[in-house]
Order: C-alpha cells, then sequence, then structure tokens
C-alpha cells in the first residue's frame, strides 16, 4: 500500500507531530508500505529517508502565528505532487484549508483525514468558556462544524486520538469518525530510567532539597497550552508545599512566561530537550507530569511519561486526561486555575510516591507508536477502494 501524508503541522523544529512523522517514516516499510510525506516548507526538498519512505516539502508562505510553520497554500502544486506519487490513501492531518484541497483531488484514492489538532478547544472554547456554555458557543461556530461536516462526508476515515473528540465530532454530526490511539516511540521511555542523582540536581536547582516535589511540564510555550495557569497553581501552592517544577519548551510566550515566573527560585523554565534519552531520564526522574491544555487531541507527553511511570495530572477534558485515569494520576477542572491550585494543596509526598508505584508496574504495556499504525494501516487496508466505482 502507497500511503501519501499530506501534513500541514510537520515542521523540523516542531513537537509532537515532528515526532510521530518521523516515526511513520521508519516504521511504514518494515510493515510493508511506502509513505511519502508532502509538508509546506520554505522551499521545495525532496529526501529519501529510507527505502520506501520519502520526506517532501513544497514551497509555502510562513504561518503568520509561529515562523517555524508554514502552510499550504497552492492547490496546483499539492495536485501535481499527488498526481506524480498515485497514492492508494491519502492522509490530511489538519482540518484547516489543506483538507479541501485533498478532497478536491481528482484521483482515485481513499482519503483520511488525522485530527492532530482541536481548533475549537484551543481557541472559542478556552476564549469564551469562562463566559457561556459548549452550546452556546457551537452555535456561534456553525460555520466551522458545517466545514468538519463537509469533511467528514469528503473523506473515508476522520481519525481521532481519543474517544472525548471522537465523541463530540460524532455528536456534531461528522461521518466516518473512528478512535485510534497513537502511542509511544518504541524502547524510549522506560521507569527503569528514573535518576535520583538527577532529581536532586534538578531539585537543587530549584532551591529545594530532595524530600520536596519535582514535577515537570513539557510542550510548546503558546498560550492555548496554559502554562501561565500551571506557573501560577505551582507558585501558590508552593506556600504550603515543598514543589519544584521545571517547565520544557520553546515558544512565543517565552519572555511573558518567564516574567510571570520572575524571582522565584522553585520554578525553571529550560528550552527543548531535543535528546529523546535525556528526556526519558527527566520524565523518568519526575514525580509527576503537570499539564494545562484541555486542546490537545492525543497527549503526547502524557503518554510518555505513562510509560515513564510518573502519574499525569491533566485536565479533565482532552487527550490528556486519558492517561490521568484508573488511578495513575488526578484529573483537575479544565482551565480552570483554582481546581489546579486545590488539587496541588491536596497532594502530599505520600501520594505521589503510592501513584508512582502503581504506574511504574503498568508502564511496560504502554501502548507504542509502531501498534497505532498497524492499526490504522489495517484499517486503510480494509477500507473498500470506492473511488474506482465512481
Amino acid at each position: 500500500m502507497k500511503i501519501v501524508d499530506v501534513c500541514g503541522f510537520y515542521s523540523p523544529v516542531g513537537g509532537g507531530v515532528k515526532t510521530y512523522v518521523e516515526r511513520k517514516l521508519a516504521a511504514a516499510p518494515w510493515m510493508g508500505h511506502e509513505v511519502v510525506v508532502i509538508a509546506p516548507g520554505p522551499k521545495d526538498t525532496e529526501i529519501e529517508v529510507a527505502p520506501g519512505a520519502r520526506l517532501v516539502t513544497m514551497t509555502s508562505p510562513v504561518f503568520p502565528l509561529d515562523p517555524r510553520y508554514h502552510y499550504f497554500s497552492n492547490e496546483i502544486r499539492l495536485h501535481e505532487l499527488l498526481d506524480r506519487f498515485a497514492p492508494d490513501v491519502v492522509e490530511c492531518s489538519t482540518p484547516w484549508s489543506s483538507p479541501g484541497m485533498v478532497a478536491r483531488w481528482p484521483g482515485k484514492a481513499r482519503r483520511s483525514l488525522i485530527m492532530h489538532c482541536d481548533p475549537l478547544s484551543a481557541y472559542p472554547y478556552r476564549w469564551f468558556g469562562s463566559l457561556m456554555e459548549r452550546d452556546t458557543i457551537d452555535r456561534g461556530f456553525e460555520f466551522f462544524w458545517r466545514h468538519l461536516r463537509r469533511l467528514g462526508a469528503s473523506y473515508d476515515l476522520v481519525v481521532c486520538a481519543n474517544q472525548n473528540l471522537a465523541s463530540r465530532l460524532s455528536d456534531g454530526g461528522v461521518a466516518n469518525v473512528v478512535t485510534e490511539p497513537m502511542g509511544v516511540q518504541p524502547h524510549i521511555f522506560s521507569p527503569r530510567l528514573r535518576d535520583e542523582a538527577l532529581r536532586g540536581e534538578v531539585l537543587r536547582d530549584c532551591g529545594l532539597d530532595a524530600d520536596a516535589t519535582l514535577l515537570i511540564g513539557v510542550g510548546r510555550l503558546s498560550s492555548e497550552k496554559r502554562w501561565s495557569m500551571v506557573i501560577d497553581a505551582v507558585t501558590a501552592a508552593g506556600y504550603d508545599r515543598k514543589i519544584g517544577m521545571v517547565l520544557v519548551g520553546e515558544g512565543r510566550e517565552r519572555r511573558r512566561l518567564l516574567r510571570q515566573i520572575g524571582g522565584n527560585p522553585h520554578i525553571r523554565l529550560i528550552g527543548p530537550i531535543t535528546e529523546r534519552g535525556l528526556l526519558s531520564r527527566m520524565l523518568a526522574s519526575a514525580d509527576a507530569l503537570v499539564h494545562g491544555c484541555e486542546a490537545e487531541t492525543f497527549g503526547m507527553v502524557a503518554a510518555e511519561a505513562r510509560a515513564s511511570g510518573i502519574p499525569v495530572i491533566a485536565p479533565d477534558m482532552g487527550g490528556a486526561s486519558d492517561f490521568a485515569g484508573n488511578g495513575m494520576g488526578w484529573r483537575y477542572r479544565a482551565g480552570h486555575g483554582p481546581s489546579l491550585l486545590s488539587l496541588l494543596r491536596w497532594l502530599d509526598p505520600d501520594d505521589y510516591a503510592n501513584c508512582r508505584l502503581r504506574a511504574s508496574r503498568v508502564a511496560g504495556g504502554a501502548w507504542t507508536m509502531d501498534e497505532h499504525f498497524a492499526a490504522l494501516f489495517a484499517r486503510y487496508e480494509a477500507l473498500p477502494v470506492l473511488a474506482e466505482a465512481a
């Protein structure tokens, strides 16, 4: 099977989508499939990553809100590339403009829309959620729901990584929705990587002794990730509990977050950790992952934390919430700083230790990306080739 992924969210300096795409390029060929990833970029390039795996970039404009990313704008050129590669299945990974371009391509291929983002949670629900109910917000954004319903009718599959998003789309009238959890990179994350010396070193950097609690946050520094809310809650909880936090990431909110942290020695903001071995040791050595974003479609770092055997503190909506259930962490009310603060004040070191023990016991059974791709490709192979009969 030949798969072409029209991936609007890929960037060489990206986060979870970059990890996902690079693993797909590695996994698909040894599963017997050929894969081509087409991404918007600063210039036309084509790289054979491995036999049967190719990464192609198409000259595209810079995304105005984040210069690390570009966006598809040339539909004719995109169709030319799809004609050239002649896929059996074409994927699209953003609900914005490119899936419409792919839907209008006249080629005879099955089509799959991968919901790598949840724009309603990231923007209108976050902006207006404190003022009105979601049903009211949805009525105000009916134009976007109509867009999603058109996409659902144009694609054979609309793939969600968490059941919460899948249920919302189905309830909103979007057709062909399925849930296919993603997973973590295999052989990277493990509770066995816990390093008490590293933990102690990080806590000392936070001005605390080893008997304090070490929280870790990982992700892009943007407003939808709600790091400002997390920092406020950790700072306030620090008056009642000995808590240190290291926040790992880069993004347009960096300067503002540094100003917010101010002189608080117990919170450290560091740049992205690109070396996966070091990141896996950092995760395994923390006492819990703290997460602020309810707009995650999967929650890659939450999955990595679970595979590392540490508890997950997450909002009660969105993909990351899935990893805080079943006694493996704690949930707080999404977007509500006082709820997170109350939780952090309530938890004590024994709570973290007991939860970490439970999480460590099941970490080895974490779903991997390779298992995700095997299940996803099996779905593709089972689809009827309806386009040929049209």
